[in-house]
């Protein structure tokens, strides 16, 4: 078993679990848990794919490989947030985790996070690797953020402008349509050609900002305790549908920041 890392900068804590797949377990600001604490929420990551993968069927060449199905009728989120992590360095701000990709996932290879935190931001750093043969990848982080903390004097409010919204057929894949954002609830993968640029505020106690180099972000509004804001590399399905390609020479590194303001 290995134990739990924790990073602390002010008055600011990051908790981070490498024997649970890698996920962070709670983020604190002053004292205030930022992230739901029931099993498989906080923020867990999510590689070599993010999002739904079409019957768990993945297509490289002319081979296609069958990933299981943990979500029917499709796979969901990759396989590394129900992996082992191994630390590879930690400080008082910053650690290292390190994921070994293989089974069931066809592909050797290996997934790095970095957290770096200081009292007013979280980088969030990943590197998917390969050892030798090519493969498509995705990665991003799935963070649960709760509606409602003790400080705030009403829940939070999400504000963020996409471009356009990824057409979401019957079985939550897109069709391949962008279209104008529709109003919530939002189960939905939103297009961010600039750059993804989201913003939580929590009424009188914080303003949450999100911001990364990727272009795709998935807006989930349903459950009534949380939402989530899910940066990530490429749209569901984007294995089959616009793979990026991972080579022993051009690993796919992703990165999200995140940042806050005392209200």
């Amino acid at each position: 078993m290995i134990d739990d890392v924790r990073l602390t900068a002010g008055s600011t804590a990051l908790t981070i679990a490498p024997d649970d797949g890698g996920a962070i377990h709670s983020l604190t600001v002053d004292g205030t848990e930022l992230l739901r604490q029931d099993p498989g929420t906080g923020c867990f990551v999510m590689a070599p794919w993010a999002g739904r993968l079409d019957h768990g069927a993945l297509t490289v060449g002319d081979r296609t490989y069958q990933l299981p199905i943990n979500h029917p009728p499709h796979s969901i989120h990759g396989t590394a947030r129900d992996g082992r992590w191994e630390v590879v360095s930690a400080s008082p701000t910053e650690a290292t985790i390190s994921h070994r990709l293989g089974a069931p996932w066809p592909f050797a290879g290996t997934v790095t996070q970095t957290f770096t935190l200081t009292d007013t931001d979280l980088t969030l750093a990943m590197r998917i690797a390969t050892d030798h043969a090519d493969f498509p990848a995705q990665g991003g982080w799935h963070p649960w953020f709760l509606r409602e903390v003790p400080p705030a004097t009403g829940p939070v409010r999400l504000d963020f402008d996409p471009a356009w919204q990824y057409e979401r057929g019957d079985d939550y894949l897109p069709t391949g349509r962008e279209i104008a954002p529709t109003p919530p609830p939002w189960d939905d993968c939103f297009g961010m050609p600039d750059g993804v640029l989201a913003r939580l505020t929590w009424p009188g106690f914080l303003e949450f900002t999100i911001t990364s180099p990727v272009r795709d972000v998935v807006i989930w509004t349903l459950p009534e305790q949380s939402l989530s804001v899910e940066a990530q590399s490429g749209p569901p399905n984007g294995l089959n549908t616009a793979p990026r390609t991972v080579t022993p020479d051009d690993p796919l590194d992703v990165l999200v920041r995140w940042s806050w303001r005392r209200l």
